[in-house]
C-alpha cells in the first residue's frame, strides 16, 4: 500500500519520479519534494497492466493536456472509440479519460485501457453505477450506495490510473439547487445523477460520507483522485455562483484529508466560464486548493460557439494555464453537438496543445521558449524541412506548404505567400543573424 505520494514524504525517488524529472528536464529532488507537498503528482495505478509512461502534473511541470474518448448511452461503436484513442495517443495527448456510460462498460474500459496503453488513463465511476442501475433494476436512481462504492473499487481494480469522483456535492447542496436561479443548470452528468439520488432517498452522497472507504481503496491501488466540480456553471451566466463556490470549498477540504492519507490528489475546475473571469477563477481556487494541481475543462469563454467550441475553450485555457492551471481538458469542434469523430478528437487535442504551450511560455518560461527559439532560426533561415518537423502538426503544415502550385520544394526559398518579396530574400542579411549571435547579445544583456 505504498504511493507515489508516501514514498516522496519518505523522500524515496521511485522509478516514475525518476522517469518524469528526466522527460521534464528537472532535478530529481525537484520532483521528490513537490509530491511531498502535493503539488506535482504521477497518476500510475500499480495493478495497470500496461507499461505506461509516467506523466507528471503540477508544480513547475509542462501544463498536460487530457482527450476525453467514450460511447453514449444513444450509441455505441467501440472500435471508433479505439480508433479515437490511438489518434489522441499519435497526436501527443498526456492522458486521456473513458467518459463511456453506455453498453458494456467492463469491456469498454478495459480495451480503451489497452488502446491508450503507455498514456494515463482516467475514468468516472459513477457512469458505471448509472449503467449498472440501468441493467439491473431498469432504473439508475434504484442504486444503493454499496454500488457507487462498487463502481470506484471496479476501476481501482482494472488498473485505472485516476477517476473522477463527485464527492464535493452534499445533500445539503443538492437541496439548495432548485432554490437558486441558474441559467444553464446542472450540466455535469455525474453530478446530477448523484443530487437526484440524494433527493430521492433523503441520503447523503456516498462519494462524501464513504470518503475515508475510497481512500484506504485509492491508497490500495495508488489511484489518484481527480475531485469533480458536479456544480460547475454550464453557462457563463451562471459562472461563480453560490453553488460551483460552495463546492469548491467542499472539494478543498476532501483534497486535504486525501494527501493527509497519502493519496494523489487533484481538483477539477469549470466549464464556462467569461473571459474576464478566468484568471480570478485559478486564483479563487488556488487560494483554496494551495498548489494541489488544477484541472480545468476549457474553460469556455462564450456560450455561442457550437461547431467551434474548441477555438473558444482554447481561449480560456490558454489563460487558465498561464495562471498555474496545471492540466487542462480538451473541448472539440463537436462539444455540445454530439459525439466527436477522430478528425475531431484530433482538432481538439492540436489547439489545447497550443494553448498548453501558450501557458507554459508563461509559467515556464526559460524551457518552454526553446521550441519557439527553434522555430524562429529555421524560419529565419528558410530551412523548410526543420521548419515542418517543428510544427505542432507536421503533416498538416506539410500538406498546406507543398499544396499551392508555385510552391519550390527545399529549402532557402519562399513560401507562396510572398514569393519575390519574401523578407528573408530582400535583406538577406537577416538571415545572417545566427543563434549563436542571439545568444551572446542575451549574455551581455
Amino acid at each position: 500500500m505504498v504511493t507515489q505520494l508516501n514514498s516522496a514524504k519518505r523522500g524515496i525517488a521511485t522509478e516514475e519520479m525518476k522517469q518524469v524529472a528526466k522527460d521534464e528536464k528537472v532535478d530529481v529532488n525537484f520532483i521528490v519534494k513537490h509530491i511531498a507537498n502535493g503539488s506535482i503528482i504521477i497518476p500510475k495505478n500499480t495493478a495497470r497492466k500496461q507499461h505506461i509512461k509516467p506523466r507528471g502534473i503540477g508544480k513547475g511541470l509542462k501544463t498536460k493536456v487530457n482527450v476525453n474518448i467514450g460511447t453514449s448511452t444513444l450509441y455505441q461503436n467501440i472500435e471508433e472509440e479505439i480508433s479515437k484513442a490511438k489518434v489522441a495517443v499519435k497526436y501527443g495527448a498526456d492522458t486521456m479519460m473513458d467518459l463511456s456510460d453506455g453498453g458494456d462498460l467492463d469491456n469498454i474500459r478495459k480495451r480503451l485501457l489497452d488502446a491508450a496503453s503507455t498514456v494515463t488513463f482516467g475514468s468516472v465511476p459513477i457512469y458505471q453505477a448509472y449503467g449498472y442501475g440501468v441493467e439491473k433494476y431498469k432504473n439508475p436512481l434504484n442504486i444503493t450506495e454499496d454500488d457507487f462504492l462498487n463502481a470506484f473499487e471496479k476501476h481501482a481494480k482494472d488498473g485505472v490510473d485516476y477517476t473522477t469522483i463527485h464527492s464535493g456535492i452534499t445533500l445539503e447542496l443538492a437541496k439548495r439547487i432548485m432554490n437558486v436561479k441558474r441559467h444553464g443548470g446542472i450540466v455535469s452528468k455525474g453530478g446530477t445523477i448523484t443530487a437526484a439520488w440524494m433527493l430521492k432517498y433523503n441520503k447523503e452522497n456516498p462519494y462524501y460520507e464513504h470518503f475515508d472507504y475510497l481512500c484506504e481503496m485509492a491508497k490500495k491501488y495508488d489511484v489518484t483522485f481527480s475531485l469533480g466540480d458536479a456544480l460547475r456553471p454550464g453557462s457563463i451566466l451562471d459562472s461563480h455562483d453560490e453553488l460551483q463556490v460552495s463546492e469548491m470549498i467542499n472539494v478543498s477540504r476532501l483534497a486535504k484529508v486525501a494527501f493527509e492519507n497519502d493519496i494523489q490528489v487533484m481538483v477539477e475546475g469549470p466549464g464556462h466560464v467569461p473571459l474576464n473571469e478566468v484568471a480570478t477563477n485559478v486564483r479563487l481556487s488556488k487560494s483554496l486548493i494551495g498548489d494541489i494541481p488544477y484541472y480545468v475543462l476549457g474553460p469556455l469563454v462564450t456560450d455561442i460557439a457550437s461547431g467551434y467550441d474548441h477555438i473558444a475553450s482554447a481561449i480560456g485555457a490558454a489563460i487558465s494555464a498561464s495562471e498555474g492551471v496545471d492540466l487542462l481538458c480538451y473541448l472539440t469542434p463537436a462539444e455540445h453537438l454530439g459525439l466527436p469523430n477522430e478528425d475531431e478528437v484530433k482538432e481538439g487535442l492540436i489547439a489545447y496543445r497550443i494553448a498548453a504551450h501558450a501557458g507554459d511560455l508563461v509559467k515556464i518560461k526559460e524551457r518552454a521558449i526553446k521550441w519557439d527559439s527553434e522555430m524562429t532560426e529555421a524560419r529565419r533561415t528558410l530551412n523548410w524541412e526543420k521548419q515542418l518537423s517543428l510544427s505542432i502538426d507536421p503533416e498538416k503544415a506539410k500538406d498546406i506548404h507543398y499544396r499551392n502550385t508555385g510552391q519550390h520544394p527545399g529549402n532557402n526559398v519562399p513560401c507562396t505567400m510572398c514569393g519575390g518579396a519574401c523578407v528573408y530574400l530582400m535583406l538577406p542579411q537577416q538571415r545572417k543573424y545566427s543563434k549563436l549571435e542571439e545568444d551572446s547579445q542575451n549574455t551581455n544583456l
